[in-house]
């Protein structure tokens, strides 16, 4: 690890007081960041933090250190940006990779709004159901739900989206509303195996409820799904902005909100080289401020509570 990478190890752990997280941030093991920070203070001879069993400290030295720290790695990134030209204005082409019925509903309004704002730039989106794979398929940046796999690409959540369950008013006059998780047993269920990869759903915000679903119907479509829910064959799991309108609309109500489980994150996924482009900062900027706008989690439905 050379100099510039040690100094960074070193303003991570100042920022957050903990080696942990600042590996986490960095992405390097813990061990990597210790050798870092000791490494710098025997090159300066000088005791940067102090840390005990419970805390990681600035010492008075150290935080002298970590202004100049803040200012070269500051000065170095302006200058990376200036030399691949990444402080003009947003031109030329971006594309983004979306899911199709999230993309027609969310992200295309972002991308009509940065459209508007800015003329020089062209934007493709390609809407699909399949995790398009960015290199191949030459994205810049890719829309995620859910929780993401450890990959070499960079993330930023810009919300958040909740899994529900829905029935048809109709289905809940006839059959009883479920009072509690284990109620479902007694009633006719929709599986869309796209969201469920296990007939063991689990509920509240810390997952801790399972109970074992034995569906009447499973399709692999959303869309069947929530017709179906919406037909009144039953209760369905579906995210939330997949039944938004329906829900409006009267055709179908929210079951058990209040034991929904925890809700996922929308974040977008980008190469490491992309960081600092003006296109991509355009586009994350947008979609921060689009989905603050715009959430997509429904009032009541566990998103505002603390999660373990």
């Amino acid at each position: 690890m050379d100099r510039l990478d040690a100094m960074r190890a070193f303003v991570a752990v100042a920022d957050l007081g903990s080696f942990a997280e600042a590996a986490r941030r960095l992405r390097l093991s813990p061990a990597a960041v210790t050798r870092a920070v000791a490494l710098l203070e025997d090159q300066l001879g000088l005791t940067l933090l102090s840390r005990t069993t419970r805390s990681v400290r600035l010492t008075e030295r150290g935080a002298l250190y970590l202004e100049t720290c803040r200012q070269l790695l500051d000065d170095l990134a302006h200058g990376e940006r200036r030399a691949r030209g990444e402080d003009s204005a947003p031109r030329g082409l971006l594309t983004v990779a979306a899911p199709l019925l999230f993309g027609r509903l969310h992200v295309l309004p972002i991308v009509e709004a940065l459209l508007r704002e800015h003329r020089a730039l062209t934007i493709r989106l390609m809407l699909s159901d399949r995790n398009v794979h960015l290199a191949e398929d030459g994205m810049d940046v890719a829309v995620r739900i859910g929780d993401l796999a450890d990959s070499a690409l960079l993330a930023v959540k810009v919300g958040e989206v909740q899994r529900v369950l829905v029935a048809s008013p109709v289905y809940l006059a006839e059959r009883g509303r479920p009072e509690a998780p284990a109620a479902l047993a007694r009633h006719d269920m929709i599986a869309f195996e796209g969201l469920e990869n296990t007939n063991d759903w689990r509920f509240g915000v810390s997952d801790r409820t399972s109970v074992r679903i034995e569906p009447r119907l499973a399709v692999n479509s959303a869309d069947a799904a929530i017709a179906a829910a919406e037909a009144g064959l039953g209760i369905t799991r579906a995210l939330s902005y997949q039944v938004r309108a329906g829900i409006e609309a009267g055709r179908l109500a929210l079951v058990l909100p209040d034991q929904a489980p925890a809700p996922v994150p929308i974040s977008l996924v980008y190469p490491a080289k992309r960081v600092g482009a003006p296109n991509l900062a355009a586009f994350v900027t947008a979609a921060r401020r689009h989905f603050q706008a715009h959430p997509v989690v429904f009032p009541g439905a566990n998103a505002g509570e603390d999660r373990d």
